[in-house]
């Protein structure tokens, strides 16, 4: 008797499957977490953090009582840091609406904060399998691939038509198995470049190898435009203290912790930074004891944008009236708080 395409999918997931803990579970909280902790993040870094989180917030009740400060410092150089105030602020909601159990529903889990489509799917397919369908980056590639779907997968007519697919193919009989092996077959078998379809076990049914398509599909409308931002950062210290901020608003890194910056339209060098009026506006009234560019300019790569930093530290003989709008932190603890990746980074060059 022929196999069916989701038998073959799942014959090859349990010879080559990578054994990975929220794959051992079935407990929705720990579930949850990894799938938040794999969007925009691979695996291998996934996994360090996955076993680092769950160790200190092992449950509903730990994350929600924790303070969003430690939250965003066990994400730190994870990225995307809305993913950890969203899990926060979920967490407190479990609480309050679930009486700290994880709910068990498709509708419930969509209403959790940071909570899309694909991880409702997921957490209702591996803690309660349920027949949902999951369809991440690595199905659409899939599904584009063996059926020759030329369709963007980036457009509502494309999500729409995907979605409907899987559902369409799901092996309902084991729903959390099935999607496990289709999504770890784009990740290991069906790769974005340049796949080794001579061992491919579907090489006989994929649409895309006979019409020599592997290579352009699936298809997306167009790239992202990314932008380039310079930020010039001042590490201000005096007596043993250091200026830091709070990002606040709606930009990249919200409530993560920064030195004073100043952003410049365009690449610019110290000596016309030093004339830019927000740098002498902070350092007015202040003695500069020393001044120093302590690393070389980074670039640092974000989904839109691309930022091009440069570090400088300045010692000061007493904090000017300006800088009192920054907190002021014990040089030796200034690694307790949360930061982006580009001053952890920072950090580490000077073995801060």
């Amino acid at each position: 008797m022929t196999m069916g395409t989701g038998e073959i999918l799942i014959a090859w997931y349990e010879e080559n499957r990578r054994e990975l803990p929220w794959r051992e579970t079935r407990d929705p909280y720990l579930i949850w977490i990894s799938e938040i902790i794999l969007q925009q993040t691979r695996v291998a870094q996934g996994l360090e953090y996955y076993t680092r989180f769950t160790a200190r917030f092992p449950d509903v009740s730990s994350l929600a009582s924790a303070s969003e400060e430690e939250v965003l410092k066990y994400w730190q150089g994870l990225g995307y840091y809305s993913r950890a105030r969203n899990l926060h602020a979920a967490s407190r909601d479990i609480m309050e609406r679930f009486g700290g159990v994880f709910p068990s529903t498709h509708e419930e889990i969509l209403s959790l904060k940071g909570v899309g489509e694909y991880t409702a799917s997921a957490i209702c397919s591996f803690a309660h399998g349920l027949p949902r369908a999951t369809v991440d980056g690595n199905v659409f590639r899939v599904l584009a691939r063996l059926h020759g779907i030329d369709i963007p997968v980036d457009s509502g007519e494309g999500r729409r038509y995907f979605h409907s697919l899987a559902r369409e193919l799901l092996v309902e009989r084991d729903p959390a198995r099935y999607n496990q092996a289709m999504m770890e077959f784009g990740a290991l078998q069906c790769v974005p470049r340049s796949p080794d379809c001579g061992a491919c076990p579907l090489m006989e049914r994929c649409v895309a190898l006979a019409t020599r398509r592997v290579g352009s599909l699936p298809v997306k409308h167009g790239k992202t435009i990314v932008k380039p931002r310079y930020f010039h950062y001042l590490h201000v210290r005096s007596g043993g203290m250091t200026l830091l901020s709070k990002r606040a608003g709606k930009d990249i890194w919200q409530h993560l912790h920064e030195f004073p910056l100043i952003e410049t339209e365009k690449p610019v060098g110290f000596e016309e930074l030093c004339r830019d009026e927000r740098f002498l506006a902070l350092l007015e009234g202040a003695t500069i004891s020393s001044i120093s560019e302590r690393v070389a300019p980074r670039k640092h790569a974000l989904t839109h944008r691309v930022i091009h930093a440069r570090f400088y530290d300045l010692e000061v003989t007493a904090f000017s009236p300006a800088m009192q709008q920054y907190m002021q932190v014990p040089d030796e603890r200034v690694g307790e708080y949360p930061v982006p990746r580009l001053i952890q980074y920072y950090f580490e060059s000077l073995s801060f």
